[in-house]
């Protein structure tokens, strides 16, 4: 009996000791996706070419601070944001869509607090100034009975210099290719998707708008995994095929 205790005994602490690694593991996950970094998947092509749907990038949490929307789960903990500090001009951000403060949204900052928005022609106009585009190689987004469909894709070059690629899928008659004058109030952003045609943002007032600066969650850093569209993450059965390995690794411009 007392062997057996004993043996017993040594069998209850060594569970002890796998239970605080994995609950030491657990916390740590927790901390990094808190306060450091945070995956998200992209579900839809509002970012093409930049991003494209199986994407799975990397959110670094400390870019703007920390918001309700960053730490604990959305809960309330605090108002307004500590550490903070504006995006850049160009940063590809995610964000807690301004209508219910749960849906995540990925887009591209344009516009900082004070800036005039307007999209003239096609053409984005920053503080009554056109952003400088150059047209480029059209990008193939698809095919319809074996004919490769291609779209304009330009180089659009922001009044810090920042570059990125966008297309115009309905070249420069599209919906959203002429807009009025959007004033960016004190405290938010206007974003923008790459695929100017195919975006619900910052130009559609009742569904996105102007985003708060504290429904900011991080800035997108780079793209750590990538999937073919219609392949589920965990269909890993199909990942020899279906992996994207050119894109991996890839940093977010």
């Amino acid at each position: 009996m007392g062997v057996q205790s004993v043996s017993e005994r040594s069998g209850f602490l060594k569970l002890l000791d796998e239970l605080r690694w994995i609950a030491g593991g657990i916390l740590l996950a927790l901390m990094i996706r808190t306060f450091a970094y945070e995956p998200f998947n992209i579900p839809s092509g509002s970012m093409i070419p930049t991003l494209l749907v199986g994407d799975y990038v990397f959110v670094s949490k400390f870019s703007y601070g920390y918001s309700r929307h960053t730490v604990a789960f959305g809960q309330p903990l605090f108002d307004g944001r500590l550490l903070g500090g504006l995006p850049e001009r160009g940063d590809v951000a995610v964000f807690k869509l301004p209508r219910d403060g749960k849906t995540d949204y990925i887009k591209r900052i344009i516009g900082l607090p004070g800036d005039r928005i307007q999209v003239i022609g096609g053409v984005l106009h920053i503080n009554g100034e056109p952003v400088k585009r150059e047209r480029i190689q059209d990008r193939v987004v698809g095919e319809v009975m074996g004919t490769a469909i291609a779209v304009p894709q330009y180089i659009e070059t922001l009044p810090n210099g920042r570059q990125h690629l966008i297309i115009e899928q309905l070249g420069d008659a599209g919906g959203l290719d002429d807009t009025p004058v959007y004033v960016v109030p004190p405290g938010n952003v206007f974003a923008m998707g790459d695929n100017r045609d195919n975006s619900t943002d910052s130009r559609v007032l009742n569904q996105v708008g102007f985003i708060p600066v504290e429904n900011l969650v991080g800035r997108a850093e780079f793209i750590f995994f990538s999937l073919e569209e219609g392949t589920s993450f965990w269909e890993f059965w199909e990942w020899p095929w279906a992996i994207r390995f050119d894109r991996l690794f890839d940093g977010i411009e």
